[in-house]
């Protein structure tokens, strides 16, 4: 994989790009929250974003209604996760022309997932995550590739603001570095210890930063049935983990069955979608620190 950002990698953005007239903002279309939130960084006053999934949904299952795919198909840009992210772009039709697939430079290496169990959670359905793995910005270097995708294709758009899409861009760059190094140093810590998480959704995080990690279908808002707490108990058999990682804050009784059998809880947010408080550089520190203070115990 290559990660240098400036030299010889795959250029991601689609050379159709043309450039635009500098009066008004450029309208960007997006995926998911991360997205969001890297395009805000990169184009500053210049862009007006439109992310409009529902805050109490997972992007990734999201169903926009007809009036969103309309607003992404007149947007200047349709920023998209790519790794089969987003479901709904199979069955609509996006202009070519538009379209960023911000994984484009590292896809050679995608997780495949290979899990076929069908849950629900949220308003999004049933669903399964059988596939290609897609929280690709869990691995901080991963997500400044797709920054990087970002910035080549603002600068395309708007060539008279260049030098302002590359100053936000390496300030972003610094901070997703800085989470990179902070993880692998709270990594370090945990010194291979084993964890179980709530949800496959971290296979990324797990690679990248060396996390002895397995994964059940759980959900942070309901309380583990008899079941789930049995296969939990064989898992723990074969991997004495000490720490469960959720994707969000659990109920308090599921906090409680798992400290009965020895497990500590620890959340860390994928942050998907927009969070109740701060953004998605401050939900990734607090991911951190939290897993940094786990391994000390």
């Amino acid at each position: 994989m290559c990660f240098g950002l400036m030299t010889g990698c795959e250029k991601t953005a689609p050379e159709s790009f043309k450039g635009t007239s500098s009066h008004g903002l450029l309208k960007i279309a997006v995926a998911n929250y991360p997205l969001a939130y890297f395009v805000e960084r990169i184009g500053g006053t210049e862009v007006k974003v439109l992310y409009e999934a529902p805050s109490d949904v997972d992007p990734a299952f999201w169903h926009p209604s007809n009036a969103v795919i309309l607003n992404f198909q007149s947007a200047d840009l349709i920023v998209m996760n790519g790794a089969t992210y987003s479901k709904w772009e199979q069955k609509s039709t996006l202009p070519t022309a538009k379209l960023l697939d911000t994984s484009a430079a590292f896809s050679d290496s995608f997780i495949i997932v290979n899990d076929t169990v069908s849950h629900t959670h949220g308003k999004q359905g049933e669903h399964s995550h059988q596939g290609v793995a897609f929280t690709t910005w869990l691995d901080f270097k991963q997500a400044l590739l797709q920054a990087d995708a970002i910035r080549e294709a603002l600068q395309k758009l708007r060539p008279a603001q260049v030098e302002l899409f590359a100053l936000n861009f390496d300030l972003l760059k610094n901070d997703l570095l800085g989470l990179d190094n902070a993880m692998r140093a709270a990594s370090d810590k945990l010194m291979g210890q084993p964890m179980v998480a709530s949800h496959p959704v971290y296979q990324y995080w797990a690679r990248q930063y060396d996390i002895n990690l397995k994964s059940l279908q759980w959900e942070p808002e309901k309380v583990p049935t008899d079941d789930q707490m049995e296969d939990l108990k064989k898992l723990l058999r074969e991997h004495p983990s000490k720490w469960f990682v959720w994707e969000g804050e659990p109920v308090e009784e599921s906090i409680n069955k798992l400290e009965a059998f020895g497990v500590s809880s620890v959340v860390f947010s994928p942050c998907a979608n927009t969070p109740e408080k701060g953004n998605w550089l401050t939900v990734m520190k607090e991911n951190i620190d939290r897993i940094e203070k786990a391994a000390l115990k």
